[in-house]
């Protein structure tokens, strides 16, 4: 073979890296090794540094081939001038482009996306440069659409993340608020607020859903729920009533416990509070004295039995306030009985006689 040809067909079959090592003292040997286990410009290109390591440490330990300490320095020193030529010439290109170039104004008004417009541009430049870098090009195009999908991923990501604490702040604002007013059994509420009546109807429908839930589970074999849990309140969500939220309902539980364990003092407390003018929160604080007068004179405070106990209420947990009041008058009362038998079976010292 001729030894031009020989020299061409050798440059065809080196991908490219003659050229990419040229200026910088990478020899032709090691070229030509690097070319004979598959690589070429455009595969170094797009791998990382810590590839680029793999792929020279392999050549020194596998291939034992030495490579030369500026040998190593100058294969990533010439990739990183190769890549940013490539950016620099697309830029350059894109910026062109989008000033100067009537076939992308006519295909930016035809609401064609920035990928096709981007795309229409690319060929109508290679056909009339004629020997363009078609390997430079493709790289530079597909590291911008990497970096566009990347930047459009991210914003996505933000966006629902922002939409997620958006509702969550929604949701705390509307629990501050107290979306309820205080009203008589039978009243109904005027204006945008709802009425008590209608918040011992949201307790009802939390257990319908639960009975929902149980049902499903027991036709797929899965673990049924025994209480409302998070759950019945995505199921519930899922069903339309997104009105039914779980920091809602566990707010006001012991309201609804009050209303079903002793309905004539839930309704008689509505009434003071209502002709005094007081607001939800203030009648939500007083629904927790009754309940520890009931649990104190019916089961010794213990609350969970009184819920367990009854059917309403078994679906719901006891609220943690609840709880430590009923615990904190057991203890004041067992300790006030401790003492006053202590006071009354101990004697007295001037009842006491000493001999002599």
């Amino acid at each position: 073979m001729d030894p031009e040809a020989f020299a061409v067909v050798g440059l065809r079959t080196m991908g490219g890296l003659e050229e990419l090592f040229e200026a910088y003292g990478i020899r032709y040997l090691t070229a030509s090794r690097i070319a004979e286990v598959g690589f070429t410009a455009n595969t170094l290109l797009d791998m990382k540094e810590e590839e680029l390591d793999d792929m020279m440490n392999s050549h020194s330990h596998i291939f034992r081939w030495d490579l030369l300490v500026g040998e190593r320095y100058g294969i990533k020193a010439a990739i990183r001038a190769e890549r940013r030529r490539l950016l620099e010439a697309n830029d350059r290109r894109r910026h062109l482009h989008s000033t100067d170039h009537p076939l992308l104004d006519a295909l930016s008004h035809q609401g064609l996306s920035e990928e096709q417009v981007v795309q229409h541009a690319e060929k109508d430049q290679v056909g009339r440069a004629g020997s363009a870098d078609t390997a430079g090009t493709t790289w530079g195009v597909q590291q911008q659409r990497k970096k566009h999908r990347h930047r459009h991923r991210i914003a996505a990501r933000k966006g629902a993340a922002a939409e997620e604490e958006e509702e969550e702040e929604d949701e705390m604002r509307r629990q501050r608020e107290h979306p309820f007013i205080v009203t008589e059994p039978g009243e109904v509420a005027r204006g945008k607020k709802n009425g008590l009546d209608y918040l011992f109807h949201l307790y009802d429908q939390c257990r319908d859903f639960l009975l929902q839930v149980q049902s499903l589970a027991k036709e797929r074999g899965e673990k049924c729920p025994t209480k409302v849990t998070n759950q019945v309140f995505r199921y519930a969500k899922k069903a339309g009533a997104s009105y039914i939220n779980k920091p809602k309902m566990r707010h006001y539980v012991h309201c609804y416990a009050l209303h079903c364990l002793d309905e004539h003092a839930s309704n008689a407390l509505r009434k003071s509070f209502k002709e005094r003018g007081e607001n939800v929160g203030a009648w939500r604080q007083a629904c927790y004295h009754p309940l520890v007068t009931i649990a104190g004179r019916r089961a010794g405070w213990d609350i969970d039995a009184i819920f367990n106990a009854h059917p309403r209420l078994c679906i719901w947990y006891v609220p943690t306030k609840l709880r430590q009041l009923c615990h904190a008058h057991r203890h004041s009362s067992a300790s006030a009985a401790s003492s006053a038998s202590t006071s009354t079976s101990a004697p007295t010292a001037h009842h006491l006689e000493l001999p002599y």
